[in-house]
């Protein structure tokens, strides 16, 4: 099968498409639960509990002061009776949450009166940074809008009683993109009795279908983190999770009343200037504090207001934050998270097979689009000439295409090479979806001069509320590996919060090479099975929330039959009242190996047959508390030796409400019959919050397997809501060598990007 080298779908074409099938005029939809309140009410409830919200149409825009001393908070009725998801499930919160939904010609505001018994040195407020997990462990007040009615995908706005922001975009209920940043505003304040919030969300920064008289889903969550409470506008089980229950659309409530602008052209430009000085080492000849000033731009379209195009033209991620380093014991590579703000919004569209509930995927599930391998390779980064990006929903579909161009870098030795990926997935019943997927690589990393396409289909069905089934099939066409060059999955879940069940059974080919995504193990054919029994105590153990108690049998045999890893693990796990978890997890393992494998700078493990055993202890700090963090300690077998592994890991110390350290700590010591070796990864980072829209973090790490130290020093200054200035140090060293470590590279970043939108 032939392939075009350079951009395989025209995004001209698209955008033409999608603005003649895009335009979704208004629609009457059905509402799925009870009908909508009549004024003077504002939610009406059904026997199940499920809620439909009437949002307050308003003459003028809100003061957002986080004071609620506007006229509206007087003559309008609340939004209260939250219930609880946990400790107890469907019970009515201990607290009181009044909350009110607003809109005018451009703005959805969403506003609470958060009352608490507790004195406010008992609330659990001490993060300030935008998107952060803490946040999220912290006193809390969040909506979640389901903005197409589809009951599985929706935009999510967080905040804390600090003005602390979180806002995240959540695919099919369960995938979840934490690094979108859309433009929306928050106000706090504090009364006698609780704390209160007012956010305010330009319809601009929003997906939707515009017209009068919309529907749309809502749910509204308040966490009270001192009591482990989480509560819910409608009910959410428990099963689900926290803090993932907000992310079961499928039974939140519904949002009525709403007359949202038409759909305008919504163009947002965000053009940047930035000054670097840089150190390389690496390159031949060396470079040495040479100064490079540069611009560039990314533009963001409206096709509809349902569909977006996105243009990058020179792209730079001076600013991102660089790589925390990981430990890796195994013979197989590790995924590193994507940071680059260009890649990140609507996401969600473009995983494949790994979306929605149920989903649960293991580390060897390989990934068909994997961003990371555009303008990144070899530890380089790769310039991006241009790039074009297509996200949104049209009707029932979810539609997503890109287009990228790379230069080319000569340390890495890579070529000038254009990315294509395109992703189509409909939704199908109540809360399953199929799909399809492609992707092209211009110029393969595998085959010198030739071209790379892999793509593939998937489904996921989830039935009732814990009944999941999905998988997918896919394939990869290079010159020269033509012959099994396929991969599939199966799987099936029980997710119940008392008892679950997973089955998968998986095949990845020795040929399936997906250059535009990423395979961890190949030639190989996984099957996997777990049981699980988690019973809440009523009674007895007042202080145990749940106890886990969890089985595992994995069997992967290679393409000639051959098994190659057998792994049987048991976990028992006890979760406290206030969060803390205990657990111990053992497990007996074989492994296989049919080629040397070099697990450590000069430490090669043998070929042959390896059965060996190991136990790891843990115990995890809620992370509510001042110091928190996971202390684990691991003894056992490793191949033809022995590990002893210490960890103190997922730390933080909040050293007052605006500044935290986070330590980490990994210390793996393998003794070997032949030579032994020890791993140390130290990391800390500390973070200081001037305000929720500036902020310094300091990242400083150390690897003793790669001989690195690397520092990374950020302020970042929101100064318009949009616009920011980044100020960003970096540096790598090398510590073979005695002394002082020696640089291998750094830069110095002066970055101001402004967000116009018209």
């Amino acid at each position: 099968m032939t392939w075009p080298t350079h951009s395989a779908v025209s995004i001209a074409t698209l955008l033409l498409i999608s603005t003649i099938t895009g335009r979704v005029g208004a629609q009457t939809r059905m509402i799925d639960g009870p009908p909508a309140p009549v004024a003077p009410e504002v939610v009406s409830r059904d026997a199940a509990g499920r809620a439909t919200v009437r949002a307050l149409r308003l003459s003028q825009p809100l003061r957002v002061d986080g004071r609620l001393d506007d006229e509206v908070y007087q003559i309008e009725r609340s939004v209260s009776d939250f219930i609880q998801q946990v400790p107890r499930e469907g019970a009515p919160a201990t607290e009181r949450t009044e909350a009110w939904v607003m809109f005018d010609r451009d703005t959805l505001y969403v506003s609470a009166r958060c009352w608490d018994t507790a004195p406010p040195e008992r609330w659990v407020a001490n993060e300030l940074r935008r998107d952060t997990n803490q946040l999220r462990q912290n006193d809390a007040f969040g909506v979640i809008l389901d903005t197409f009615y589809d009951r599985r995908n929706g935009f999510l706005f967080y905040t804390n009683p600090l003005g602390a922001r979180a806002d995240q975009a959540v695919t099919d209920e369960g995938n979840l993109n934490a690094d979108w940043n859309p433009v929306w505003n928050v106000r706090t304040g504090r009364f006698d009795g609780g704390w209160t919030v007012e956010m305010a969300i330009p319809f601009k920064s929003l997906r939707y279908t515009s017209g009068a008289a919309q529907v749309w889903g809502i749910n509204i969550r308040r966490v009270i983190r001192r009591k482990n409470e989480w509560t819910h506008l409608t009910p959410v089980p428990a099963a689900a999770g926290v803090p993932g229950g907000m992310f079961r659309l499928s039974r939140a409530g519904t949002l009525v009343g709403l007359d949202l602008p038409a759909a305008s052209s919504n163009v947002e430009l965000k053009p940047y200037v930035i000054s670097q000085l840089t150190t390389d080492r690496l390159r031949n000849p060396a470079v040495n504090n040479a100064w490079d000033p540069n611009v560039g731009l990314d533009a963001k379209y409206g096709v509809t207001a349902n569909l977006t195009a996105d243009v990058t033209l020179n792209t730079d991620f001076a600013q991102v934050e660089v790589d925390e380093q990981q430990v890796n014991l195994t013979r197989f590579s590790i995924v590193f998270p994507e940071k680059r703000d260009f890649f990140l919004e609507g996401r969600g569209i473009f995983d494949f097979a790994r979306s929605g509930p149920g989903s649960t995927t293991s580390a060897l599930t390989p990934i068909l689009f994997y961003s990371r391998r555009v303008g990144l390779n070899g530890g380089r980064v790769i310039p991006i000439t241009a790039g074009g990006r297509l996200t949104g929903k049209v009707g029932r579909f979810g539609i997503g295409a890109m287009n990228i161009e790379t230069g080319a870098e000569a340390v890495s030795t890579t070529p000038a090479t254009n990315f294509t990926a395109v992703r189509v997935k409909r939704d199908i019943f109540r809360r399953s979806t199929i799909g399809a997927m492609f992707t092209n690589r211009s110029v393969s990393s595998l085959v010198p001069g030739a071209a790379n396409l892999a793509y593939g289909a998937d489904a996921a069905f989830s039935f009732f509320q814990n009944v999941n089934l999905g998988g997918y099939y896919a394939r990869s066409d290079t010159e020269t590996l033509s012959r099994d060059n396929d991969s599939y999955l199966t799987r099936a879940s029980y997710d119940g919060d008392r008892y679950g069940a997973q089955a998968q059974y998986m095949k990845v080919g020795d040929n399936f090479t997906p250059d535009v995504g990423f395979v961890r193990r190949d030639n190989m054919r996984r099957s996997f099975g777990s049981l699980r029994f988690s019973p809440r105590p009523r009674v007895h153990f007042r202080g145990v929330r749940q106890f886990t108690y969890q089985g595992s049998v994995e069997y992967i045999e290679n393409g000639a039959g051959q098994l190659e890893t057998r792994t049987q693990t048991g976990r028992f796990a006890v979760e406290r009242q206030n969060s803390d978890t205990f657990s111990v997890e053992g497990g007996t393992n074989y492994e296989l190996l049919l080629r040397p494998f070099v697990v450590a700078r000069n430490v090669t493990i043998p070929v042959g047959g390896y059965a060996f055993r190991d136990l790891t202890v843990a115990y995890q700090m809620g992370l509510q508390r001042r110091v928190s963090g996971t202390w684990s300690m691991q003894r056992g077998q490793f191949y033809d030796g022995t590990i002893t592994a210490f960890g103190y890991t997922g730390a933080r110390v909040s050293l007052l409400k605006r500044w935290s350290l986070e330590p980490s700590l990994q210390i793996n010591s393998v003794q070997r019959p032949v030579r032994g070796f020890t791993t140390t990864l130290l990391r800390t980072r500390s973070d200081f919050g001037f305000s929720p829209r500036m902020f310094a973090s300091a990242l400083i790490q150390y690897s003793s397997n790669d001989s690195l130290f690397s520092s990374n020093l950020r302020f970042r200054w929101e100064y318009l809501l949009g616009s920011e200035l980044f100020v960003v140090y970096t540096d790598e060293r090398d510590t073979k060598a005695p002394g002082l470590p020696d640089l291998r590279n750094r830069a110095f970043v002066v970055k101001v990007n402004r967000l116009l939108r018209f």
